[in-house]
């Protein structure tokens, strides 16, 4: 068997697997001695072809799970705790610190996005510059909100002061196509309001947010941020069986969110943030510009490997075009580069579901089956 190494830039080399063992629950960053779940990359660092270990996360369950729960409801303390209750221009100041400690891990996280996910550089580059942008424009929009709630409002005669306050427990689980910047969308702007979170990383792109645990530990007040690892079904399902969730964010499928939903006994009382799938059609009319349109549709469909809920899913074509439209199509797909993700001008790169190639494989062949060319 071959051992020889395939020529990675060192800036991109994992040179030791990084074996997760704290975990952050009610401030403090605790040891986990108990089992772990191995990651690996799809991606081969040598020529066996075969997946790279990346490292590993504890894999915890129901009692972890539990004192997340009991440390975030404890930081809200009904409303009254010292986040919910903190001034705007304190809350703010945390996130700001949090957000400076961050951007001193891009390079880290960077690296792991690619390795963990297959995602281009430049798109991981992409991931991390768009998150920080996002977490000051969440910021900028948080000051405006606070402006606003200090003037009167009018509505149809009659005069209002309203303000908005937090909801409560938040139970948060982001995405593994983007499981820095989706999943930010959704806990940065919990936070700030003033609700405490428990989060759980997505599947795969879990061992990135490593270099931010003692970001999160040192910028907010104890319980405001629990951050746990596992299985969902072992750490959220226990939480939301309790009842004491006030919102479930979980961006990801229909059934998930169904299934996590359902576990809730007052699942009326429930809010729910959720970012579902989607099957997004392009249509495209006899007097298309074919060369733009090849370049969007590609874009559309095959960015990112297509792994997005934004992306093109069904492509209906005039059929006074579709003959053009194909050949072009399929010449401009041909064309594209694959490869591993730090190499210039890729666009498909390894899926990081093991399983995920078999699956393509049954939807081609199913295809052909039914007269596809």
């Amino acid at each position: 068997m071959s051992t020889t190494k395939i020529d990675i830039p060192a800036e991109f080399q994992i040179t030791a697997p990084i074996h997760q063992k704290a975990y952050l629950v009610n401030g403090e960053l605790k040891q986990w001695h108990g089992k772990s779940t191995e990651v690996h990359s799809s991606i081969s660092s040598t020529f066996d072809f075969d997946p790279t270990l990346l490292g590993s996360i504890p894999d915890m369950g129901e009692p972890e799970a539990l004192d997340a729960l009991e440390a975030a409801l404890a930081a809200y303390d009904q409303g009254k705790g010292i986040w919910p209750t903190m001034h705007v221009k304190d809350r703010i100041e945390c996130m700001e610190k949090f957000v400076v400690q961050m951007k001193t891990k891009r390079n880290e996280i960077v690296t792991l996005l690619m390795w963990e996910i297959g995602k281009s550089l430049p798109d991981s580059q992409k991931e991390f510059d768009r998150t920080v942008a996002y977490i000051y424009d969440t910021i900028e929009d948080y000051k405006q909100l606070d402006r606003n709630c200090a003037k009167f409002q009018k509505h149809e005669g009659v005069y209002a002061h309203i303000k908005r306050g937090p909801l409560g427990v938040v139970l948060c689980l982001g995405p593994y196509n983007y499981p820095l910047n989706e999943t930010f969308a959704l806990l940065i702007p919990a936070i700030i309001m003033g609700n405490t979170a428990i989060f759980k990383p997505a599947k795969h792109g879990v061992l990135l947010i490593t270099p931010l645990l003692e970001a999160f530990r040192s910028s907010f007040p104890k319980g405001v941020i629990n951050i746990l690892f596992g299985r969902g079904r072992a750490v959220a399902a226990p939480i939301m069986k309790t009842g004491k969730v006030d919102v479930l964010a979980l961006i990801g499928n229909s059934k998930s969110a169904n299934a996590l939903q359902n576990q809730h006994p007052k699942s009326n009382r429930l809010r729910l943030v959720l970012g579902l799938e989607a099957k997004n059609p392009a249509i495209i009319l006899p007097d298309a510009d074919l060369s733009l349109t090849i370049d969007e549709v590609i874009s559309g469909t095959l960015s990112f490997n297509g792994q997005r809920c934004t992306a093109l899913k069904v492509v209906y074509v005039h059929e006074d075009i579709k003959e053009k439209f194909l050949s072009q199509f399929a010449t401009a797909v041909d064309a594209l580069k694959f490869g591993n993700p730090w190499e210039a001008g890729v666009k498909l790169t390894p899926l990081p579901e093991p399983d995920k190639p078999a699956y393509i494989q049954e939807l081609i062949d199913d295809a052909l089956s039914k007269g596809a060319k």
